[in-house]
């Protein structure tokens, strides 16, 4: 099967970090979760975000994520994909030249690339959204056009693939997600 890296952070979205992680290897895929600054066995504290009415998803803790990989020692050539979740990470792992850098590699080496919720935030700071069709938490569609992408508004349940990147609104898409991510691994 398949090694993917998942790139994830403090305040990822809780049920966008864990259930694909074990979804894929649960489907035997091999998952290395690294967060930048933090070592194997570290862990990253998560973030529930639910839908209940108001004008944005409300934010209650989550639970602490145990990394299984160090950053530093990551190779991208090792990998045959790249997930990666949503939530506010996404906001500082794009400041992130390194992680901007593994995420250019895998694009320009054209494996599969998954990602959700606010995780095209980091792909727009990448550079590799243009002329993509792409979806994306709701809020996240400024940035997407203006990385020169297509934002395609699809139910918070539905996911779109675009050549090697499958993308989603938020975690009710993770069936469509997921399923769209491993036909292309």
């Amino acid at each position: 099967m398949s090694k993917i890296l998942m790139i994830t952070g403090d305040f990822v979205e809780d049920y966008e970090n864990m259930v694909p992680f074990q979804a894929l290897q649960a489907c035997g895929h091999s998952v290395d979760a690294v967060c930048p600054g933090k070592k194997a066995g570290e862990t990253v504290k998560t973030a529930i975000h639910d839908f209940e009415g108001d004008q944005t998803y409300t934010e209650k803790p989550g639970h602490n994520f145990a990394l299984n990989a160090s950053f530093d020692q990551i190779n991208v050539s090792d990998y045959d994909g790249l997930y990666i979740p949503g939530g506010r990470a996404p906001e500082y792992l794009r400041l992130n030249d390194k992680v901007l850098a593994m995420v250019k590699a895998f694009f320009d080496a054209d494996k599969p690339v998954s990602s959700v919720c606010h995780g095209p935030q980091l792909l727009a700071a990448a550079g590799v959204l243009e002329g993509k069709n792409v979806s994306a938490y709701p809020a996240c569609e400024p940035e997407i056009k203006l990385a020169g992408a297509t934002y395609v508004s699809v139910e918070m349940d539905e996911a779109i693939t675009d050549g090697k990147l499958v993308t989603g609104p938020a975690w009710p898409a993770h069936p469509a997600l997921l399923s769209q991510f491993m036909a292309l691994l």
